[in-house]
């Protein structure tokens, strides 16, 4: 398993861990030059999306990946965690 593919599945077991809704995970290779994955999630409430984003953020930098941007978290209706 490559490094992209490690960082999508640490991000999708922290979102899974804590009862993410709505998970969508798309392949965007060779249609994004940003990036391979887009991981989308919803959450049941503002602090369940807060939650996951921290949740995500956490599980990666115990996987050894420092996250590059993390956005829309203080209001928590919408959460960008970029783990490049």
């Amino acid at each position: 398993m490559n490094e992209v593919e490690k960082i999508k599945e640490v991000a999708i077991n922290a979102l899974e861990d804590l009862k993410v809704v709505d998970l969508c995970v798309l392949d965007v290779r060779g249609k994004s030059g940003v990036t391979d994955y887009m991981v989308i999630a919803s959450g049941n409430s503002n602090r369940h999306v807060k939650s996951l984003a921290n949740s995500v953020v956490v599980e990666a930098k115990k996987a050894g990946y420092t996250p590059i941007g993390i956005e829309g978290q203080q209001a928590g209706e919408w959460v960008l965690v970029d783990l490049a």
